[in-house]
């Protein structure tokens, strides 16, 4: 469910967003100022495409620009030049934005950071230059004219301010649905991907896919805004779709507020009007007006610098000094955690042969041999570098094996990815906590429900049951709407172990569960495995605590330069020399 919004203002909202296409509707202004409007109104649907691409899913795009006169040729090739309608060439120049947003998307699969956003940076350049120089298609430099209006249900929007009314209605409709968007199951693995990609994946979010689709959305709503833009100037050429452009409009989404639509749409009108407010500054002020653009830039840097959530940022913490938020939940009606795990019968959960993993001519893992039995816990010890985290990286899908096999149950897993993995019923944890830090504890797990094939459903009422007996099983289901950064770390722990159980899982791999726990938190940690274990659940961990591994194992497997020495019961294994002479470097030094 998204947040809820008090009637104070929901009513300004409402206020505002009525009031602002009516003053140039109602009331004598003059076309220049429409214009204005206008420009304003169509940047900034593009600009909500930077709000899901960049604000909520993390990925550099400096091509919006582009998307938007691939929107806007659309339209006006489309119906100059081939004689469709408006609406034809809209959805034609959005289904050919949408198409360069999801090539483009799959470029992350390889790329990130600034590589991408030079990936996006030559798409653009591209684009000027086919504009520029296609002159047979595009008309070139001359641009195209007489790009015709829309007609609504048998009313002609000839007119500009009813076309600007139009475009209104038309930007509270993406405001709305990209406001709604961070809380649906697409919205959270969006978040998650930008809070922490590796966690996402492991939990079963299909990153690349999740990508993908929130640049073909940026796409497409750069598309729509493009297109709305050519039919209210009537004219477009290159020079409105350049680089420069996708700066402006990724400086808007920066200044109001790069996760909010909210934010986007004030960043937006601040962009477009703030230079004619300047230009327009009384004669006392002339200095200021010859260097406007200066201080234009000056002002934008400044904000940015010292507002790095935007001005949207801004008048959330002015609100919550007056809201205070909601610290703990009400627990009543929380079903107990369902585990539904197999019983004891059958083969191992998992079962690890000859597995390899060599960086060059590192062999990290040095072809080893387990078999996790089902309903067990099963420790992986040995000192540091012994390749203990590699071999759990290769298991749960983060490297790739050299050599071997990892079969989970019957199934050979050895090429599928995190996500498919965590499909298959397949958790993980890491020794470093990775939580989505801006994320509620509740969001949080509610991601790990979401991971595919899990029986619970996909509706959010079925995720968000699923998250909160997760989060009650651990004992936090009291904290599940606290931003988990603001918890202590043995509640983030928990959080973690939280969004695992919630994607249903028959086994449950743990790296270093209890680093950074106090002796408390580790005892209360310890009857929490054993919990899990008498719901049948199969943990394979990691961890250096002795004395937890011992409490805790009903089996242990002993590494050393990559190769396994031991294996046996925690009596047998302990009190074996080589496991001794491999801690410490002798036997002859134990009493």
């Amino acid at each position: 469910m998204p947040p809820k919004i008090s009637r104070p203002w929901l009513v300004a909202l409402a206020i505002v967003a009525i009031a602002l296409p009516l003053i140039p509707y109602r009331f004598e202004v003059s076309a220049y100022v429409v214009q204005m409007f206008m420009q304003a109104v169509t940047y900034a649907i593009a600009v909500l495409g930077l709000v899901v691409v960049l604000g909520y899913t993390g990925q550099i795009n400096l091509a919006q620009a582009a998307f938007f006169g691939l929107g806007a040729y659309g339209v006006a090739l489309g119906t100059v030049t081939g004689g469709w309608s408006f609406w034809l060439s809209l959805a034609a120049g959005a289904a050919v934005a949408t198409g360069a947003g999801l090539a483009l998307g799959l470029t992350t699969i390889r790329l990130g950071g600034h590589y991408l956003a030079m990936i996006t940076i030559s798409f653009q350049q591209i684009l000027d230059l086919v504009l520029v120089n296609w002159i047979e298609v595009t008309r070139g430099p001359d641009g195209v004219a007489g790009i015709p209006r829309p007609s609504l249900a048998g009313f002609e929007l000839a007119d500009d301010r009813a076309y600007l009314v139009f475009c209104a209605a038309v930007l509270y409709v993406v405001v709305f649905a990209v406001w709604w968007l961070p809380h649906t199951r697409l919205g959270r693995a969006m978040r998650s991907v930008r809070e922490n990609e590796l966690a996402a994946e492991v939990v079963g979010v299909h990153t690349l896919r999740t990508k993908v689709v929130a640049f073909s959305l940026s796409a497409l709503l750069g598309a729509i805004g493009g297109g709305l833009y050519a039919g209210g100037f009537a004219y477009i050429s290159p020079d409105n779709f350049n680089f420069a452009r996708s700066v402006e409009f990724l400086t808007a989404v920066l200044l109001g507020g790069a996760q909010s639509p909210f934010g986007g749409v004030i960043g937006t009108l601040l962009i477009v009007q703030m230079p004619e407010w300047l230009k327009h500054l009384p004669e006392s002020l002339r200095f200021i007006k010859d260097v406007y653009l200066a201080v234009y830039g000056i002002g934008v840097i400044l904000i940015m610098v010292f507002l790095p959530e935007g001005i949207w940022g801004l008048i959330k913490a002015a609100r919550a000094r007056f809201v205070k938020p909601v610290e703990k939940t009400d627990t009543t009606g929380v079903a107990p955690l369902d585990f539904d795990v197999p019983g004891a019968a059958g083969g191992p959960v998992l079962r690890v042969k000859a597995l390899s993993k060599h960086f060059g001519g590192l062999k990290a893992v040095d072809g080893i041999d387990i078999e996790v039995a089902r309903g067990s816990v099963h420790a992986l010890i040995g000192p540091n570098g012994s390749g203990k985290t590699t071999s759990l990286n290769v298991v749960s899908g983060i490297y790739r094996p050299t050599a071997g096999q990892v079969m989970l149950g019957e199934e050979d897993v050895s090429l599928l990815r995190p996500h498919q993995r965590a499909g298959r019923g397949m958790g993980r944890t890491f020794q470093n906590i990775r939580l989505f830090s801006t994320l509620s504890a509740l969001e949080n797990v509610m991601v790990g429900a979401q991971r595919d094939r899990n029986p619970i459903g996909r509706g959010n009422r079925a995720l968000r049951a699923r998250a909160m007996s997760a989060l009650a099983f651990v004992g936090l289901a009291d904290r599940a709407h606290v931003i988990v950064r603001n918890l202590p770390y043995g509640h983030q722990r928990l959080v973690e172990i939280a969004r695992v159980l919630a994607g249903h899982p028959r086994l449950l791999l743990l790296d270093e569960p209890a680093a950074g726990l106090n002796q408390t938190e580790k005892m209360e940690f310890v009857d929490l495995l054993r919990r899990l274990r008498g719901h049948g659940l199969t943990i394979f961990l990691i961890d250096h605590d002795m004395g937890l591994v011992e409490k805790v194992s009903d089996r242990i497997t002993v590494l050393n330069f990559g190769r396994k020495i031991a294996e046996g019961s925690p009596q047998e294994v302990l009190r074996n020399p080589d496991v001794i002479a491999a801690y410490l470097g002798t036997a002859g030094k134990v009493n």
